[in-house]
């Protein structure tokens, strides 16, 4: 993904930023992100601008939250995720719970359970776009989601609200990422406009990458990682080569420099099905998966 945002910010002479998302203080590993930082460094993908840490925004999303707040569209809700699942009707594979309103009508300084979640109310209707490698895609939040989270119980921001406030104070106008968020765009989307966003991004959201045996490469299984590759002597080129054929952005695997690939078009053919990377890097990566 930071491969494809290189390449699109270069082609349409903008300007290709990182952001690192450690949100979730307990789910952050300890030099995880400084480990990233140096292998997109690596392969020549560092940002353009200083790099963004949610961790350190907790006054925007405050400020944001407080104005959504201000317009009666945020509540609390003391729903355990058992209570939810047990009211909503069940998710189709691959969908999430959907939040059935329980709370939403409730006396909001009534006696809480526990500490609250806070939502926000969303109203019907399709909510759509085009997808510069999905396609078209669109989604009713009030039938297929329901109120969604913007700070959870325990006080941390929910990643569609900080996601949406940052995207708009770092003037983001085109977004790469992966196909598994997809379905949370419309969100997002949604709190941009509520945020009044002059102009929301334009998407990309393209397939995974799997392994050899098709299962997508995650950091808790086992897959070759850039660091993995460096130490074993494969040459940054190659990997450039592979990636960008990978993502659509090249016709053959080949050996690439990054400089060739900043020149042509700013549209090209995303490739909408999912990668498998070569078996030799998998082979690369003799590390535990849990290390």
């Amino acid at each position: 993904m930071a491969l494809a945002s290189h390449v699109l910010a270069r082609r349409s002479a903008g300007v290709y930023v990182v952001r690192v998302e450690d949100l979730d203080p307990p789910r952050v590993v300890a030099g995880s992100a400084a480990r990233i930082l140096d292998d997109l460094a690596w392969l020549g993908l560092g940002s353009d601008e200083p790099v963004m840490h949610q961790s350190t925004r907790h006054d925007a999303y405050a400020d944001a939250l407080g104005r959504l707040e201000a317009e009666g569209l945020v509540y609390p809700c003391d729903c355990s995720r058992v209570e939810i699942q047990r009211a909503a009707s069940a998710p189709h594979a691959g969908e999430e719970t959907r939040y059935p309103g329980t709370c939403r009508d409730e006396d909001p300084k009534r006696s809480m359970r526990r500490p609250p979640a806070l939502r926000l109310r969303v109203p019907s209707g399709e909510l759509g776009f085009e997808d510069l490698a999905a396609g078209s895609f669109s989604q009713d939040l009030a039938r297929d989601v329901g109120d969604f989270v913007l700070r959870r119980g325990d006080g941390v921001y929910a990643y569609q609200l900080a996601v949406a406030v940052d995207d708009l104070a770092q003037g983001i106008t085109h977004v790469v990422r992966g196909l598994d968020l997809l379905a949370s765009t419309p969100r997002q989307l949604h709190l941009m406009k509520l945020l009044g966003a002059a102009r929301l991004p334009a998407y990309a959201h393209v397939p995974m990458v799997v392994d050899a045996r098709g299962e997508r490469l995650a950091k808790r299984s086992r897959g070759a990682r850039v660091c993995a590759l460096r130490a074993a002597g494969v040459p940054v080129e190659e990997v450039l080569g592979a990636l960008a054929f990978g993502i659509g952005l090249r016709d053959d695997p080949s050996p690439c420099a990054l400089a060739a690939l900043a020149s042509g078009p700013s549209r090209f053919a995303w490739r909408r099905t999912a990668w498998r990377i070569p078996e030799s890097w998998a082979a690369s990566d003799p590390i535990d998966p849990g290390h």
